[in-house]
C-alpha cells in the first residue's frame, strides 16, 4: 500500500487528538466504573473497525484484511500484558483513582518506544529478507516456551524492575509518597521523581519486553508499516479500558497462553514459508483471509475453554469447602 508522507500526518495526528480527547474525559483522578471501561472499550474498537472500513475503501481488500489480522493478533496478545500491568500497579500500591492515569501515560510511553521497533524492523525487513527466517524462528520458539510455562504453571507472581528504571530510581531518587498526579517534587532541597512517574515508565518500558514477540509476529502478517503502526496504536489505546473492564476475569483465561501460543507458532510458520518463497523455492504461503481466520477460530475456542475450565474449578473448590465445613461439623458433634 503506497502511504503518503501527508497521510502519515493526518494519521498521527488524527490518533494524538482521540488520545487528547480520552486524557481531556479522564483528566480528574477517579475510580474507573465498569459502564465507563465498557463505553470505552466499544468507542475504541469501533474506532478500530471504521478504520479498518476506510482501508478496504480507499485501499482494498489485502489492506484492509491485514489490518484487521493485525489488530486482532496485537490485541489478543496485549490482553497477556494485562497480567503484568496488574503486579506492577500491587508493587506500587497504586491508588485506585490514578490508575487510569497512570496506565494512559504508561501506554504512550510504550506506542512511542513501539513506533521506533516498527521503524527498525520495516528498514531490517526492507534490506534482508533473511530476516524473515529470524523472526518466525523466533516466534516459533516463543511458542513454544509459552506451552512450556503454561504446563510447568510458573506465573511470576512479583514484578521485579529493569535496570533502566532502577537507574533511574537511583539517578533522581524517589519520594516516599504519592502527591496527586505530580510527576516531579522537590524533597529536602532536591528535585526527586514521584511513584506516579516511576509506575509510568515501569508500564511503558515493560511494555517492550512483550513488543519483542508481537512486531515480528505482526511483520508476519503484513510487512506495511503503516498498518503494521496503526494496528499497534488502535490494540494499545484501548488497552487502558480494556484493563478495568476484564481485570476480574483475567485470571478465568487459564488456557489463554496456549491460544496464544497457537498463533505465535502459527505466524511463525507462515514467516518460514514466505521466507521460503522470497528465497525462490516453491513453497505454499498462507493468505490473510486464511490467517485471519485461524486467528479468530483460536481465540473464540481458547476464550470457551477457559471458561469451562474456571467454572469445573470453581465447582470443585466449592465441593471441597462444603465438604470440610460438613467435617468441621461432624467433629463438634462429637466433642460436644
Amino acid at each position: 500500500m503506497d502511504v503518503s508522507l501527508t497521510l502519515w500526518v493526518l494519521t498521527i495526528v488524527g490518533l494524538a487528538a482521540l488520545i487528547a480527547v480520552d486524557f481531556f474525559i479522564g483528566r480528574k483522578p477517579h475510580d474507573v466504573s465498569i459502564k465507563e471501561a465498557g463505553i470505552w472499550t466499544v468507542v475504541w474498537i469501533a474506532l478500530a473497525g471504521l478504520f479498518g472500513l476506510g482501508l478496504l475503501l480507499f485501499g482494498g481488500g489485502q489492506p484492509a484484511g491485514e489490518f484487521f489480522a493485525g489488530f486482532i493478533t496485537e490485541k489478543s496478545l496485549s490482553v497477556d500484558n494485562l497480567f503484568v500491568f496488574v503486579l506492577i500497579m500491587a508493587k506500587f500500591a497504586v491508588p485506585s483513582q490514578y490508575q487510569q492515569r497512570v496506565l494512559l501515560v504508561g501506554v504512550l510511553i510504550a506506542l512511542v518506544l513501539r513506533a521506533a521497533f516498527i521503524a527498525a524492523g520495516a528498514a531490517i525487513l526492507a534490506s534482508f529478507s533473511w530476516v524473515f527466517f529470524l523472526f518466525g524462528a523466533f516466534l516459533i520458539w516463543t511458542a513454544w516456551k509459552l506451552v512450556q510455562e503454561a504446563r510447568a504453571d510458573e506465573a511470576d507472581e512479583e514484578f521485579e524492575e529493569n535496570k533502566l528504571l532502577k537507574a533511574a530510581e537511583r539517578r533522581f531518587g524517589v519520594a516516599d509518597r504519592y502527591h496527586g498526579t505530580k510527576l516531579w517534587i522537590r524533597q529536602n532541597g532536591k528535585r526527586v521523581m514521584t511513584p506516579m512517574l516511576v509506575v509510568m515508565l515501569a508500564i511503558g518500558t515493560t511494555d517492550v519486553l512483550f513488543a519483542l514477540d508481537s512486531i515480528p509476529a505482526i511483520f508476519g502478517l503484513t510487512q506495511d508499516p503503516y498498518i503494521v503502526f496503526t494496528a499497534n496504536a488502535f490494540a494499545l489505546m484501548g488497552l487502558r479500558q480494556l484493563y478495568f473492564l476484564i481485570g476480574g476475569l483475567l485470571k478465568k483465561l487459564v488456557h489463554l497462553s496456549y491460544g496464544l501460543s497457537i498463533i505465535l507458532g502459527f505466524i511463525g510458520v507462515k514467516l518460514v514459508l514466505h521466507a521460503l518463497h522470497e528465497a525462490g523455492v516453491h513453497a505454499p504461503e498462507i493468505s490473510i483471509p486464511v490467517s485471519l481466520g485461524v486467528i479468530c477460530a483460536v481465540l473464540i475456542v481458547t476464550t470457551l475453554t477457559s471458561l469451562r475450565a474456571s467454572r469445573k474449578q470453581e465447582a470443585a473448590e466449592q465441593a471441597e469447602r462444603a465438604a470440610q465445613g460438613g467435617e468441621g461439623a461432624a467433629k463438634d458433634r462429637v466433642g460436644a
